[in-house]
């Protein structure tokens, strides 16, 4: 199902034929660095993940992480969203890209329109994002989103920075 739109890209909730993408997203260098990995080697395990990770959140909180697809060619370029994550004041923004697409403004694209979706359908009073001190892309597309550094904290055991923007 199609959430939102942007000039260039489609936001829509992941599904069952989104498998092999998952697969390949979350064993790209960048997931495994900045994200950690998820085991999700082979179509059963994606599977799993998506109906028992992603799913559940759209019908749980009405958000989640969302398929970013180019318009003109159907493509799957990434994943942007909304996570209610244990830890954390606010609903957290994340994002993911393929590297192939790195240095296209999707992820600032993208994550325009999920934070105006947070604010605006959602009336959320904020949003807060977490990222590693060495994640110097995410570091800068938080700030160019208006985000601002709250503090380092610790969530299940890893040092974090938390930026945090209120609506």
């Amino acid at each position: 199902m199609n959430v939102l739109e942007t000039e260039r890209l489609i936001l829509r909730e992941f599904d069952i034929n989104d498998s092999e993408f998952v697969i390949k997203l979350l064993n790209t260098e960048g997931w495994l660095r900045y994200i950690g990995d998820r085991r999700v080697k082979d179509p059963k395990q994606a599977e799993e993940f998506i109906e028992g990770r992603l799913r559940p959140s759209y019908t749980e909180h009405g958000f989640g992480f969302y398929v970013v697809e180019s318009k003109s060619t159907k493509e799957r370029l990434g994943m942007c969203g909304l996570v209610k994550r244990d830890g954390l004041e606010n609903v957290d923004i994340g994002y993911a890209f393929l590297p192939e697409n790195f240095g296209k403004g999707y992820a600032y694209e993208s994550s325009v329109a999920v934070v105006e979706f947070a604010k605006e359908k959602l009336k959320l009073p904020g949003l807060d994002s977490i990222t590693m001190r060495i994640n110097e892309p995410s570091i800068k597309l938080l700030e160019r989103l208006g985000f601002s550094f709250e503090k380092n904290i610790v969530l299940k055991g890893e040092e974090l920075m938390l930026y945090r923007k209120t609506f």
